[in-house]
């Protein structure tokens, strides 16, 4: 059986705009950035993947510019679409889709909507490139939602708990996923 693990990276603080494609990081998410690409240098990752969204991208950059590769963009990792139009209260929205699965707030995607493109996605990486170690700059919500996939105790508090940055290693044999660690601390 061939192991592949996925390193889910969740992005680094970026600065708040509306605009999720083009939001970057911010200076101390560009800092932590860097910490990001020390941390996966000791964990020999092959291939670098991220959601299409800037933020993510920017996360991971600096481990693909060690490897000497470039990275690929898949759109099933990005952020789950909350609503069409801002909310106005963020916590009362997130509560409320998690609530019920198959809810969705108008131009939003329900969990399960995003989980199963997430899910999706994951597949195909394992497929693509298994027996690999690829690095996945992703997002907190999406990354939650497919780990809740396979362990439903990856819920809406655990989502709570995350960092920004955080670092989850998915472990997969074929395509049975075997284990889940955590490989982020934050440095001090």
């Amino acid at each position: 059986m061939a192991v592949t693990n996925l390193y889910m990276v969740r992005h680094a603080h970026s600065v708040y705009s509306p605009e999720e494609l083009t939001r970057p990081l911010s200076e101390i998410g560009k800092k932590d950035a860097l910490h990001v690409t020390e941390r996966l240098k000791n964990e020999k990752i092959d291939v670098v993947c991220a959601s299409p969204y800037k933020r993510a991208v920017e996360t991971v950059e600096g481990i693909a510019l060690h490897i000497g590769q470039e990275i690929r963009i898949i759109e099933e990792m990005r952020e789950r679409t909350l609503s069409g139009s801002p909310v106005d209260n963020f916590e009362e929205a997130i509560s409320l889709v998690w609530a019920d699965p198959e809810f969705s707030l108008e131009g939003g995607e329900s969990n399960l909507t995003a989980q199963k493109r997430g899910v999706q996605g994951i597949m195909d990486i394992v497929e693509e490139y298994n027996g690999k170690n690829v690095a996945i700059g992703t997002h907190g919500n999406i990354m939650v939602l497919i780990m809740n996939h396979f362990d439903e105790t990856y819920d809406v508090d655990f989502w709570k708990e995350l960092e920004m940055p955080d670092i989850y290693c998915l472990t997969f044999e074929d395509a049975n996923l075997k284990d889940v660690s955590r490989i982020w601390t934050q440095p001090v």
